[in-house]
This record gives C-alpha cells, sequence and structure tokens, in this order.
C-alpha cells in the first residue's frame, strides 16, 4: 500500500519565545527545515514588517492565533493583516484567563460569537476557527463540557477548529474519538508531545514531539483523516527551543517518508 499523503508541517511561534526576537526565532525555524510558520495576534499588527522577514528567509506563514479582544475591536485590521501575510487560516487560541471556569451559558454564547465572526470572515477568504486547551472538557451544568457547547453555539457556521491532541489528552479525552466527533470542523492539529510521567517537569511536563508518550504515528493519520491540512509544532514550555524545534521537525517529517 503507497504511504499516505504527509501533511504540511508548520511551528507555533509562540513555542520559540524565549530566543530573544522574531528574527533569531525565524532563523532557528528555517534552520530546523520548516517552510512555514504559525504567527500570533502580535505579529498581526506588524504585518508589513512580518512579511519581508519571513520574505528575507523563504518561509510562509501557514496560519496565526489572535485574540478574542482583537476579534472584536480590530476586525478589518486583522482581515488586511492576513491577506498581507498570505494565510487563510486563523485561530482564537484561549479565553482570558479569568473567564476559563466560565458556566455553560458563557460558551454557548462565545459559540455564537465566533460562528458569527466566521461567517463574517468567510466573506473575505479566511477560515477562523477555535483552539481548545484542556479546561473546555470540563463538564457544565446538564452534563455537557465547553467545547461542546461552544460548537453547539457556533451552530452551521463555518467555525473551523485547530485541535490541540495533548491537551485534549491532559484534559481526560480521548483524540481520537474527538477528532472524529468533529472532523466536519478539523482543519488543523497542533502536534504537541507529553513527557512521561515524573519527567521533563521543569517544561511542564511536554516533550518535544515524538519523544514523550503519545503515539504520533497513529495521531498523524487520525489528524489526516478528520480533515486537519496541517500539522503544527508546538511545546508550550521548552528549556531548549532550539532542540525543540529542531527535534520535532525531524520527526515529523520523518512520518511519512
Amino acid at each position: 500500500m503507497a504511504a499516505a499523503q504527509a501533511l504540511p508541517i508548520s511551528i507555533q511561534i509562540y513555542s520559540l519565545r524565549n530566543l530573544g526576537n522574531l528574527d533569531q526565532e525565524l532563523d532557528t525555524v528555517k534552520a530546523a527545515g520548516y517552510q512555514y510558520v504559525e504567527l500570533i495576534g502580535a505579529h498581526l499588527d506588524d504585518a508589513d514588517n512580518v512579511r519581508a522577514k519571513l520574505d528575507a528567509r523563504g518561509l510562509k506563514a501557514s496560519s496565526s492565533h489572535v485574540s478574542l479582544d482583537a476579534l472584536r475591536t480590530r476586525f478589518d485590521k486583522i482581515v488586511a493583516a492576513c491577506k498581507t501575510l498570505g494565510f487563510t487560516q486563523l485561530f482564537m487560541p484561549s479565553v482570558p484567563q479569568n473567564e476559563r471556569e466560565s458556566e455553560g451559558p458563557y460558551w454557548s454564547a462565545l459559540g455564537r460569537e465566533l460562528g458569527d465572526f466566521a461567517r463574517r470572515f468567510a466573506e473575505h477568504g479566511i477560515h477562523l476557527g477555535y483552539h481548545n486547551h484542556n479546561w473546555e472538557l470540563k463538564q457544565k451544568d446538564g452534563g455537557k463540557n465547553a467545547l461542546e457547547l461552544l460548537f453547539e453555539g457556533a451552530g452551521d457556521s463555518p467555525l473551523t477548529w485547530q485541535a490541540d491532541v495533548a491537551w485534549l489528552v491532559r484534559g481526560g479525552a480521548d483524540p481520537k474519538v474527538w477528532l472524529k466527533r468533529y472532523s466536519n470542523r478539523v482543519v488543523s492539529v497542533h502536534a504537541k508531545d507529553i513527557a512521561p510521567q515524573g519527567q521533563a517537569l521543569d517544561e511542564d511536563g511536554w516533550a518535544d514531539v515524538g519523544t514523550g508518550v503519545l503515539d504520533w504515528h497513529d495521531l498523524a493519520d487520525a489528524s489526516r483523516a478528520a480533515g486537519a491540512r496541517w500539522l503544527v509544532a508546538e511545546h508550550d514550555k521548552p528549556s531548549d527551543p532550539n532542540r525543540f524545534a529542531h527535534a520535532s521537525f525531524k520527526f515529523l517529517n520523518s512520518l511519512h517518508g
């Protein structure tokens, strides 16, 4: 049987934030072998400069994260930044920290709001999605969790999902079940790994992709089957960002070699 077509690989630049500045971060991305990078909201506010830095290194943006506040207050500027930077996938990665334990009605309302934004972005050829952590898996009144309520609230809108598989696992969920369940929304997957119990405590228990306990050979196939168009390497707290970038690209690039 022929090998399945590999998903293109990107890297969430937030993982490299301790390297110093954007030039050093992008130099590391390039040296590790990546051709694509996932940006963060601050880069949308400096799109022309960021585009020039990407072009100078032969890199492209696969996508970006964007805050809820920016969606609410700078919609037109975000659209313009996406076009300047040349990508069509945009994800709201987290709600404000003091709102993460909110009850069910909050999440239903958020889903409706993000669904409305997704419709507006779709008019510009941009796909808006949500990126999960583990707190969205806590059950609310009525027995459903926040992520279920959010997607219910989004209804038939084109809101997509960037599934962070490792956060699903930390939330007690089977990621393959969730990827299949919401395959109509999955467009991107964060490739992240979890260190064995008791290890990498200085890195909050995260690991370079392919060195932890998650079976990314299987998960990459499940991601593709669910409709993901990107695998985005991420590590929330690498002690050595350069090591993480290189090791994770080498592993992800070998999956379908």
